[in-house]
């Protein structure tokens, strides 16, 4: 599997949308608070493997302008409740700073949740992200938020 990719079978539970989206958008305002780094969550009713998670984390990131940041420092992470797939798409300068380890430590901490609790996986995750970034990408005075902390769905 690839390394970016992680897919759990099983079923899902989730918060209510509204309980849910509220609980991921305090992470990542949580997370930017430290960071120049923007982190955006896109959660998707699709059923994609593996393969086709990262190649659709991939567009959406594009589709979202999300190579747009002053720094590239961009993260979209791309979840699929229905086949359990979490996606982590990354503008280059986190991929050149942070590397692979980077995405493999956000799935490290979502998986003990996946399937079963989407909403404390992509949280895990998010905090995850959090530490390395805020390291690599320390938010100064002048840094404003790029894109909203609402969590994205299809």
């Amino acid at each position: 599997m690839p390394e970016h990719a992680m897919r759990r079978p099983g079923l899902l539970s989730m918060l209510d949308h509204d309980q849910s989206d509220a609980a991921i958008e305090e992470a990542i305002r949580d997370a930017e608070a430290h960071t120049s780094a923007e982190i955006r969550v896109f959660i998707t009713r699709h059923k994609p493997d593996a393969d086709e998670a990262i190649v659709l984390a991939a567009r959406h990131f594009e589709r979202l302008r999300m190579t747009r940041t002053p720094m590239r420092n961009g993260v979209l992470l791309f979840v699929a409740p229905a086949s359990g797939q979490l996606a982590v798409a990354a503008d280059e300068a986190v991929q050149f700073h942070l590397g692979a380890c980077f995405k493999e430590s956000i799935h490290r901490a979502a998986a003990p949740h996946l399937p079963q609790d989407i909403t404390r996986a992509v949280i895990a995750a998010i905090q995850a992200a959090a530490q390395p970034l805020a390291r690599r990408f320390p938010r100064a005075t002048f840094d404003r938020d790029d894109f909203p902390n609402d969590v994205l769905r299809d």
